[in-house]
């Protein structure tokens, strides 16, 4: 019988929550009794998967597990950071579950790495979404030893420019939605057929020619599983769970199939309690019944290569039926929990953010040309110094990047261009549009980021950029306050001032 493979991905994310001015998670009354969203959702999901409990007769406890060992999955990198000086327990198990998944898979990890602060791809400019790449691909290294074949796109939001980008970071595939696909044809030629609106077989493994030459193989996962797996009642029962993958395959196809799917990691235990057990026992059931062999993408790549090439349909992501539009326009997408309101204030929103980026990009150049080789490449490897503190990190990236040796007030400014840069582009984290008013936690935390950057940028250049930004919150209307400039002078500038004071 022709291989049947079975894959669940998980994306475990959260937006980095970090005071841009102390570096800690302040509390968030909304996640009570825990202190703050990250140590909330981590109690209730990223924890329980790294031990779950599969149930036998009389509810005995048969084994523990690692859920991570089993499942294909990517964590955020500013997530797993917090994770890592938060909950070290849980980040060691999460590092052990992909070392273990190497044994199971034929030596390939089941983690994939995540673009670094999740930001809407396709509405980036090239050189923010290298960085973007290059952050996620080296902190994934330095997390888990060893080179990413996958990286997950936020809200698996594509363009082309963005798969040439991954792909020239060595990326080898990328996990879209069904609708995101929009023909296919045979490799080598052939007739196109459409897919768009969903219709393309999920079971396959599809590449996708890109202009530069470079090739990516792109996973469709299966869509109305994933959606019963997410919001219906699938996990209510793990045997329930393997029973509706088995059935997924297509008797038919008489050649290798995967049956997978993508869902929020969060499901598994925050969003479903419990969910973390349905997917220890589902996995357990796969392989107590032979109901297909579990896989990761990477290895399931390396067994069956594609044999159909695949056009996308850019600029969509899998969560706003109108494209990227959700980012940036009053589309219509939100949460549902606030009938009525308006989310008119995302388009002045975007717009704010992409003037302040255009002068903080102006700004870093000029200021940073003096000092180095070539400023952007320096940026690129700045992850590196967030990754490691060390003052022989910093020599190391200056012996890389400097024109000659600095001054140590030289050095110091091009450490806080660089800042500059970095709080820029966390003020394009995509929560920051998700949900329904300009007020939200996620889209103050946005703003706060562009204070920051706004506040370097007076330093080092002296430059008053903030009477501009707030000017054009004024034109986002907020459902609870008024506009965003009100909510910026309400909710970020005492920020600002408690830390400045």
């Amino acid at each position: 019988m022709a291989d049947r493979a079975i894959c669940i991905h998980g994306h475990f994310y959260q937006p980095p929550r970090e005071d841009p001015w102390t570096g800690r998670v302040e509390q968030q009354i909304s996640a009570a009794p825990f202190h703050d969203w990250n140590a909330r959702i981590s109690a209730e999901c990223y924890a329980p998967n790294t031990a779950s409990p599969i149930l036998g007769a009389g509810d005995q406890v048969i084994k523990t597990v690692n859920n991570y060992a089993a499942m294909s999955f990517n964590f955020g990198p500013t997530l797993l950071s917090w994770l890592e000086r938060r909950r070290p327990a849980v980040y060691r198990a999460i590092l052990e579950g992909d070392r273990l998944s190497r044994g199971r898979y034929s030596g390939h990890g089941s983690a994939i790495a995540q673009v670094y602060n999740h930001m809407i791809m396709p509405l980036a400019g090239r050189r923010d979404k290298k960085t973007q790449t290059v952050w996620g691909v080296k902190d994934f290294e330095r997390r888990f030893g060893r080179q990413p074949e996958g990286m997950w796109l936020p809200e698996t939001a594509v363009d082309i420019e963005t798969l040439e980008v991954l792909a020239e970071a060595g990326i080898k595939f990328t996990i879209l939605a069904p609708h995101q696909a929009q023909r296919v044809r045979e490799i080598g030629g052939g007739e196109w057929r459409d897919v768009s609106g969903g219709k393309i077989d999920p079971t396959e493994a599809y590449l996708c020619s890109l202009p530069s030459g470079r090739v990516m193989s792109l996973f469709f996962y299966d869509g109305q599983l994933a959606l019963d797996v997410a919001f219906r009642d699938v996990l209510n029962n793990g045997e329930h769970f393997a029973g509706r993958l088995q059935r997924a395959f297509r008797d038919e196809k008489d050649r290798p199939q995967i049956v997978h799917i993508a869902t929020d990691g969060e499901t598994y235990g925050h969003y479903r309690a419990h969910g973390d057990m349905a997917l220890a026992y589902c996995f357990h059931a796969i392989e107590r019944d032979g109901l297909g062999r579990l896989t990761n993408y990477g290895e399931y790549l390396a067994n069956h290569p594609p044999a159909r090439e695949v056009e996308i349909v850019e600029r969509s992501s899998w969560s706003c039926a109108h494209g990227v539009e959700r980012w940036r326009a009053d589309c219509g997408c939100g949460s549902g929990m606030h009938p009525g309101w308006t989310q008119a204030w995302r388009k002045p929103l975007r717009e704010a953010m992409d003037w302040l980026r255009a002068r903080l990009g102006a700004i870093y150049e000029e200021e940073a040309r003096p000092y180095f080789r070539d400023p952007w490449e320096a940026r690129d490897d700045y992850i590196e110094l967030l990754l490691d503190r060390s003052a022989d990190t910093a020599r190391r990236l200056l012996k890389r990047h400097a024109l000659r040796k600095l001054t140590r007030e030289e050095r110091q400014k091009v450490f806080k261009l660089m800042e500059m840069e970095k709080h820029g582009m966390l003020g394009y984290t995509s929560c920051g549009w998700f949900f329904d008013d300009i007020s939200g936690i996620e889209t103050v935390q946005v703003m706060r980021y562009a204070a920051r950057a706004m506040e370097l940028a007076q330093e080092l250049r002296g430059i008053e950029l903030e009477p501009e930004y707030v000017r054009l919150l004024e034109s986002a209307p907020s459902n609870a306050y008024g506009d965003g400039a009100r909510v910026y002078e309400l909710l970020v500038r005492p920020s600002r001032a408690s830390r400045a004071g």
